[in-house]
């Protein structure tokens, strides 16, 4: 069966799920383990179809991503790490423009940066299958942050959930990978400049899902998108100027805003 006749199925029995009422006499029982526990991948689409960079006969303009996959690898193996931060463009951006906040808030921690821009969760789920998290299997990080999807491709008519699969995907194998470590998921930043951006509709709508798979006790959550918004809901372009990315004042506010979080995670306060 072709791949896309499996997505199409998938989505099709997916929005069932997701939009058709359970009466009570057929209810499920009532879920024991939170859904990141169990490491099984079942879904065959694109957000958890584990995939390198660049794909083959595809521009995913970005030609040294397997030597950042082999980089990475070989920056968690070499030095212990407390504080892992994963995920796209806007994760990367510490190492980049926000290299001397990093540096301020993180640089005397056990912190490493494996964030990879342009990645969707099917690029970010093939660097942890491949060797990605391995050199921390015996001592796993005290908090890995995990923000990513603002680049997945979703179906509208599927209002974010297989994006949110992806997101999902991730979290299972970090729990199976370095099941001692604390994750802190955050939802995806607001993105374009209006509330009415399709790309902020989108996102927001993963962000209601995802949130669903915070426990408090393996899982956290995180939200201080607020602080790149005003009033109105519009960007602050003067912390984000492309309504995407921020710039360095963005990610001081993004690192003070976390700090009283990290701190109490990584067990500081």
């Amino acid at each position: 069966m072709k791949t896309t006749t499996l997505y199409s199925l998938f989505a099709a029995a997916l929005c069932i799920l997701c939009h058709q009422p359970v009466s009570a006499e057929v209810q499920a029982p009532k879920q024991e383990k939170m859904p990141w526990e169990d490491p099984a991948y079942q879904m065959v689409i694109p957000a958890t179809m584990a995939t390198p960079r660049p794909e083959a006969g595809v521009e995913e303009g970005w030609t040294l991503w397997m030597e950042h996959h082999n980089n990475r690898c070989r920056w968690v193996a070499e030095q212990e790490v407390d504080l892992l931060m994963v995920g796209d463009s806007i994760v990367f951006g510490w190492s980049r423009k926000g290299k001397p906040v990093w540096d301020e808030f993180y640089g005397k921690r056990k912190a490493v940066n494996i964030g990879s821009s342009g990645d969707r969760t099917k690029h970010m789920l093939w660097h942890f299958r491949n060797g990605g998290l391995a050199g921390m299997k015996d001592r796993n990080p005290k908090v890995v942050l995990v923000m990513i999807g603002t680049n997945n491709r979703g179906i509208p008519e599927l209002h974010g959930y297989d994006t949110a699969y992806g997101i999902l995907a991730l979290l299972k194998e970090i729990h199976a990978q370095l099941p001692k470590s604390k994750v802190l998921l955050m939802p995806i930043f607001p993105r374009g400049n209006t509330p009415q951006d399709q790309g902020r509709i989108r996102n927001n709508e993963i962000n209601k899902i995802i949130k669903t798979y915070v426990d408090d006790k393996t899982v956290y959550w995180l939200d201080i998108g607020h602080v790149f918004l005003n009033e109105d809901g519009t960007i602050k372009k003067e912390l984000m100027p492309d309504g995407l990315h921020p710039n360095i004042p963005g990610y001081r506010v993004w690192a003070e805003a976390m700090e009283p979080t990290i701190k109490k995670m990584l067990g500081e306060s």
